[in-house]
């Protein structure tokens, strides 16, 4: 395909991590297979950007619209339409063959100005539970991706187009996939990874040294946690495991987040979409805690699968506490051979090739057909 030829898909996306990277591997697949990439965040999403592979950006404002307040509702409508119509003249301008929206409210201007002109449109639901703006768009998108089995919230015209295709990951935790599961033993070295989203989560900083420091001494010997916190906690945190006498790293923001997960035994996280669908395609066991203030409690539905196909324990966010946390703790570093089953387990539900499959809907939706790497 010549460059005169590429076609352009423009990929909308919110601006949150959990948005962003699985547009990213969706962008890199695209790339590969010779088309032109371009992207429409907000001023949030350009920090998960730096190695999205666009050939050109649009920045638009973000404009939530589920305040009851009418000056807010006002203010939101007058920003989604200011920025329908610069993607609408965008769009007259780059003539793009498809537009990919991953969800966030920074995703609504490209969907509303391809809906107004005819454009195709596919979206992907990163999560169990459609989200708002993808909900807006499912009944005149020519598929739903989504990333889970269970979708609920999806409109009942929409549903014979809604095709699971996994949520995309980036290629270094794709690679996890490939790395065995460490060496583990009842009495061996155990590592923990703690991770509790793009900004840390404070009642994980507060919760986990807690309920390791509670641990039997033996069982504590063994153990080396990285943790995430927030900014605000780090020396607390690194203070409570060295008085338990545990080996720790602690860091507000891990870089080689691949390298921590492939010598993880077991991860204590949140579920968002990502996050579940990371662990499963690096084939890790975990503890999850779902965000209790998440849209349509939308995490708890994320971790459904993982917890079904015995990969995963869940812990609602309201009796997460020490007390809680270390009996399980206990339980499951006290035992290897359940650790393995359950990192199998995990690993038998990822689906590495949700790039590929996503790109192949997209292809199709546009009426296009790239070139493949070979």
């Amino acid at each position: 395909m010549t460059s005169s030829s590429k076609p352009l898909v423009v990929i909308a996306a919110g601006g949150t991590g959990g948005h962003m990277f699985p547009a990213q591997a969706f962008a890199d697949e695209m790339r590969a297979r010779g088309w032109t990439i371009a992207l429409v965040t907000d001023e949030r999403g350009k920090k998960y950007a730096t190695n999205f592979p666009a050939d050109w950006r649009l920045e638009v404002d973000a404009a939530t619209f589920g305040s009851k307040m009418p000056h807010k509702l006002l203010a939101s409508a007058l920003k989604l339409r200011k920025g329908t119509n610069e993607a609408r003249k965008n769009f007259e301008k780059t003539k793009p063959s498809l537009i990919a929206g991953f969800g966030g409210y920074p995703s609504y201007p490209s969907l509303s100005a391809a809906r107004s002109m005819g454009l195709p449109i596919i979206i992907h639901e990163q999560n169990s539970v459609l989200g708002r703006v993808n909900r807006l768009f499912a009944k005149t998108a020519k598929f739903v991706a989504c990333g889970f089995d269970r979708l609920d919230r999806l409109p009942l015209a929409a549903e014979d187009r809604k095709k699971v295709v996994g949520n995309p990951v980036r290629s270094p935790i794709k690679a996890v996939r490939d790395k065995p599961y460490p060496e583990l033993s009842d009495t061996g070295p155990l590592n923990i990874l703690v991770t509790g989203g793009s900004q840390g989560a404070r009642l994980f900083g507060e919760v986990i040294p807690q309920a390791i420091a509670s641990l039997p001494e033996a069982q504590r010997a063994r153990l080396t946690v990285v943790q995430q916190a927030r900014e605000e906690q780090l020396e607390a945190v690194r203070a409570a495991y060295r008085a338990a006498g545990v080996k720790h790293t602690v860091d507000s923001f891990f870089s080689d987040m691949q390298d921590r997960l492939a010598a993880a035994h077991l991860v204590i996280a949140r579920s968002g979409a990502g996050t579940v669908t990371e662990l499963a395609v690096a084939g890790r066991p975990a503890i999850l805690i779902p965000l209790g203030i998440a849209m349509d409690d939308h995490q708890t539905a994320n971790a459904e699968g993982m917890v079904t196909g015995a990969a995963a324990d869940v812990v609602p966010e309201p009796k997460f506490t020490a007390e809680m946390l270390a009996p399980l703790l206990l339980e499951r570093i006290s035992n290897a051979g359940v650790l393995k089953a359950r990192a199998k387990a995990a690993w038998q539900l990822g689906n590495p090739n949700a790039a590929r499959d996503l790109a192949d809907l997209a292809e199709q939706a546009a009426g296009v057909t790239g070139k493949r790497d070979a």
